[in-house]
């Protein structure tokens, strides 16, 4: 299984936190500052788990992961959001996807690795 996980975030000092981070925690990072590029790059090479930021452009997380569930079918890579928006709890009880989690920034290395676990062992 792969070791690679995606990060989907356009804010460059969390990549840069991020990839560290996942470094320490035995991962491949593989930072993209956009949906658009990401979509491309998860059709040709599925990770293990992404990282999802929410708020970003041109195309937003939820438009990102609508994209990666639907036009992919790409249903079974685990999804964590990873998001300052209090809003988000709400819209993922509403998408009732077993493979989808949440990391509120900003986040703490430990809030990390037990995310990734829940989903990775």
């Amino acid at each position: 299984m792969t070791r690679k996980i995606v990060v989907v975030e356009d804010d460059q000092p969390i990549l840069d936190l991020m990839e560290i981070l996942l470094k320490k925690l035995g991962y491949e990072p593989v930072l993209i500052p956009n949906g658009l590029d990401a979509l491309n790059y998860v059709r040709s090479q599925p990770p293990a788990l992404i990282l999802l930021d929410i708020m970003m452009s041109p195309l937003s997380g939820w438009e990102f992961l609508d994209r990666l569930r639907t036009e992919y079918n790409q249903r079974e890579i685990p999804v964590i959001l990873f998001t300052a928006s209090p809003t988000v709890p709400g819209k993922m009880a509403e998408l009732h996807d077993p493979k989808l989690g949440i990391l509120q920034k900003p986040v703490t290395f430990n809030e990390l690795k037990t995310a990734i676990q829940q989903f990775l062992g």
